[in-house]
C-alpha cells in the first residue's frame, strides 16, 4: 500500500510493521517536501510519525476519538485521513489548515492552534460519552512542551479523580516547545528517561534478548517483558502520575513501532486514566532537523539538501521582533531592573538576544501565559521593571490576571504584543485580532502601536520609563517598513500623543499602527480623486489625544479610523465613543477587521479580502462619503 491510497485511517489495521514503516519513510518524505516547497511547521510532525500510526493501528477511527495537542504536530494525521492529494495547499489560502479544524476534515475531532488543551477536551469528550452511554476510546496526544501549561495540569488534576472514566493520555516527550522544556516537570521526565537502569533495559535488552534460544520468537513478547523490567529496576517510574491517579506506562521508545502499538493496546484494556510516556525525538527522519530542533521547528520554504533557506529576491528590512529583542536588550544593559519574560516563545518574541547576553535578566516561565502576567506582576510589585513578551493571541489566555493582578494594583508591567493584526497561514487561531478591544475595556491600561520599527524603538523606551501603571505595545509580524534605525539614544514619546503627518481639509484619517503607511498611501490615491485628506499617526489607542483629534474632526467634519484589527470594541470604537461624549457630529467610517474569522492565507491575501487594501478603502471612503464626483470636474471647480 502507498500513502497515497490511503484516505481512512482505518485502512492502517493489519498492517505489518514492515508495511507500516514503509507508510512512515513516505509520511516524512510526503512532509519534508511540502514544508520545504510552502513553508510550516517541521520538526513536531517529523517526529510523531511512528506514535500516529501505531494509536491509529489500535483504534477504530469511525468511532473512537483522538485529540491533539497543538495541531502542529498532527501532519501525519493529515496525510492518513484523506488529505493527501490536497495536502501540497497546506497553509495555503483556501488549502489544507495548518492547525486541526472540526469544519476541515471529520476525523479533526477539535481544533487546536494554542497548546495545553487536549486532555480538557478529551476528558469532555469521554465524559460526554459516559453520559449518553457510548463505549468508543478517547485519546489525547499532549506534547511539544504543553504540558509545562497550567491547563494540562488542571485536566491531569480533574481526570485523576475520575477513576472510572477511561481516557488515554500520550505524553509525546521531544523534550522541546519550540525552545528547551523548562520546568520541574520536563526535569522529572528528563529523572524517568535518563536514569541508569532506564537506559540500560532500552539499550541493551532488546540486543541481549537476540542471544537467547528461540529469542526472536520471543520478540513479540519483548514489550511486555520490557514493561515489567522497567517496573521492577525502577519502582518510582511515573510515581507522580499514578498519584494524580492515572496508571502510569513508559517510558516506550517512540520510533518502535511495533514497542509502541503493543503499548496501546493494553493501554485500552485499563478501565481508568492512563498516561503512556512516549519519548521522540523532534525533526526525526532529517538529520538537519535533528540537530537543530529549535530552528526546524517550523521554517520558511527552504532547500531539503542543505536545509538552508531559498534566497530572497532582495534585502529585508529588520523584523519587528529583532528590532525589539536588540533594543530591549540595550536598555536592560543599562537597566538592571529590566526582565523580559516569555511563555516559551524566546525564538518568536526576539529574547534570545536577551537570554544570551543577560541570562539573569530573562525568564522563560513555559506555556504558561497567566502565570507569566502574574509573575510579572510581582516583579513589578518589588521595583522591577518587567516587560512580559508574548504574543497577541496567546495574552488572549491571561485575560483575568491582567485584569486582576495588573491592572486593579496598577503595577507597572510592560506588555510587548507580537504579531499584532493579521498573521497569515497560521489562520484563526493565531491571528492578533483583539488586543486593542480587549485591552482598552480595562482601566489603568495604556496601549500603544507604532508605525514603524523606529517607532517602535521609542516605544520600547516609553514603556520602560512609564511607571505610573501598566502599558502595552503591539506591533506584526514579519519585517519593518524599512524606516531608519538608531543604535541608541531613542527619546520616549508623551504619553497619549499623536502626530499629524498630512495637511487636507476634506477629509480626517485617523491610522494607527501598521495602518499608518496604508493611510497615507490611501491619501494619495485621494488626492488624485481631488480630495485632500489630513493624516494623523494616533500612536495611542488609550488614551486616545483628544486634544488633537477632535477640533480636527469637528473641523473637517468626516473622520476615518483605520486599524489591523478587530472593529468591534477597537480603536476607531473608542474615537466614535470620544465624539461621540464631546457632542461632535462628525460622519465616521471604521475600517478594520469585521466580526468575522480571518482564515490561513498570506496577510496581503487577507487584507484583499476584508477590504483593507488602500486602493479598496479610497473606493469605500469615496462611496461612504459621497465623494466620488470625476477628477476633472473637481480640478475644474477648483480652477
Amino acid at each position: 500500500m502507498h500513502l497515497s491510497d490511503v484516505t481512512h485511517p482505518n485502512q492502517l489495521h493489519g498492517l505489518t510493521i514492515h508495511q507500516l514503516e514503509q507508510i512512515a519513510r513516505q509520511i516524512r518524505e510526503k512532509h519534508l517536501e511540502t514544508v520545504a516547497t510552502s513553508g510550516g511547521h517541521l520538526g513536531p510532525g517529523l517526529g510523531v510519525v511512528e506514535l500516529t500510526l501505531a494509536l491509529y493501528q489500535t483504534l477504530d477511527l469511525d468511532f473512537d476519538k483522538v485529540v491533539w495537542d497543538v495541531g502542529h504536530q498532527a501532519y501525519p494525521h493529515k496525510l492518513i485521513t484523506g488529505r493527501y492529494h490536497d495536502f501540497h495547499t497546506l497553509r495555503q489560502k483556501d488549502g489544507v489548515a495548518g492547525y486541526l479544524k472540526r469544519s476541515e476534515n471529520k476525523f479533526d475531532h477539535f481544533g487546536a492552534g494554542h497548546a495545553s488543551t487536549s486532555i480538557s477536551a478529551a476528558l469532555g469528550m469521554a465524559l460526554a460519552r459516559d453520559l449518553q452511554g457510548d463505549d468508543y476510546k478517547v485519546a489525547a496526544i499532549i506534547g511539544d512542551g504543553a504540558l509545562t501549561g497550567g491547563m494540562a495540569l488542571e485536566a491531569i488534576n480533574h481526570a485523576g479523580h475520575l477513576p472510572n472514566t477511561r481516557l488515554l493520555v500520550v505524553l509525546n516527550d521531544n523534550e522541546m516547545s519550540i525552545s528547551p522544556n523548562v520546568g520541574a516537570i520536563p526535569r522529572y521526565l528528563n529523572k524517568i528517561r535518563l536514569s541508569p537502569p532506564m537506559q540500560f533495559l532500552t539499550d541493551n535488552l532488546e540486543e541481549q534478548f537476540k542471544h537467547l534460544p528461540f529469542g526472536e520468537s520471543l520478540t513479540p513478547e519483548l514489550s511486555r517483558v520490557k514493561e515489567g523490567m522497567k517496573r521492577l529496576a525502577v519502582p518510582k517510574v511515573g510515581a507522580v502520575f499514578e498519584e494524580l491517579g492515572f496508571t502510569y506506562m513508559g517510558p516506550v521508545d517512540g520510533h518502535n513501532l511495533a514497542e509502541l502499538t503493543h503499548t496501546f493496546k493494553e493501554a485500552h484494556k485499563i478501565e481508568g486514566p492512563v498516561l503512556v510516556h512516549v519519548v521522540t525525538v523532534k525533526g526525526k527522519g532529517y538529520a538537519i532537523a535533528e540537530e537543530d530542533q529549535v530552528g526546524y521547528h517550523a521554517q520558511n520554504p527552504f532547500d531539503l539538501a542543505t536545509g538552508k533557506a531559498k534566497p530572497s529576491n532582495k534585502p529585508k528590512p529588520p523584523k519587528y521582533a529583532k528590532v525589539f529583542g536588540t533594543t530591549l536588550t540595550k536598555l536592560a544593559e543599562d537597566n538592571p531592573k529590566v526582565v523580559g519574560i516569555t511563555a516559551a516563545m524566546a525564538t518568536g518574541t526576539g529574547l534570545t538576544t536577551l537570554c544570551q547576553k543577560l541570562p539573569k535578566q530573562y525568564i522563560d516561565v513555559g506555556i504558561a501565559e497567566q502565570h507569566a502576567v502574574t509573575l510579572a506582576a510581582g516583579l513589578a510589585a518589588e521595583g522591577m521593571r518587567p516587560v512580559a513578551a508574548i504574543y497577541s493571541t496567546f495574552l488572549q489566555r491571561a485575560f483575568d490576571q491582567i485584569i486582576h493582578d495588573v491592572c486593579i494594583q496598577k503595577l507597572p508591567v510592560f506588555f510587548c504584543l507580537d504579531r499584532a493584526g493579521i498573521v497569515g497561514a497560521d489562520g484563526p487561531t493565531h491571528q492578533g485580532m483583539y488586543d486593542i478591544a480587549y485591552l482598552r475595556c480595562i482601566p489603568n491600561m495604556v496601549i500603544m502601536a507604532p508605525k514603524d520599527e523606529a517607532e517602535l524603538q521609542r516605544m520600547i523606551v516609553t514603556g520602560i520609563n512609564y511607571t505610573d501603571g501598566p502599558i502595552s505595545v503591539r506591533y506584526p509580524r514579519g519585517n519593518g517598513v524599512g524606516a531608519p534605525l538608531m543604535e541608541e539614544g531613542w527619546e520616549e514619546l508623551p504619553i497619549g500623543k499623536a502626530e499629524v503627518l498630512r495637511r487636507g481639509d476634506d477629509l480626517l484619517i485617523l491610522g494607527y499602527g501598521s495602518m499608518v503607511y496604508p493611510a497615507m498611501q490611501t491619501a494619495e490615491i485621494l488626492s488624485e480623486h481631488g480630495v485632500q485628506a489630513t493624516v494623523v499617526n494616533a500612536r495611542f489607542a488609550k488614551p486616545i489625544d483628544d486634544e488633537l483629534i477632535l477640533p480636527l474632526a469637528q473641523q473637517i467634519g468626516r473622520v476615518v479610523t483605520m486599524e489591523e484589527g478587530c472593529i468591534m470594541g477597537g480603536f476607531g470604537t473608542g474615537v466614535a465613543e470620544a465624539l461621540l461624549d464631546a457632542q461632535i457630529s462628525a460622519k465616521v467610517v471604521r475600517l478594520g477587521v469585521p466580526d468575522v474569522l480571518v482564515d490561513h492565507a498570506t496577510p496581503d491575501q487577507s487584507k484583499a479580502t476584508l477590504g483593507l487594501t488602500p486602493s479598496q478603502m479610497t473606493e469605500t471612503i469615496l462611496s461612504k462619503f459621497r465623494l466620488e464626483q470625476p477628477t476633472v470636474t473637481l480640478q475644474q471647480a477648483s480652477s
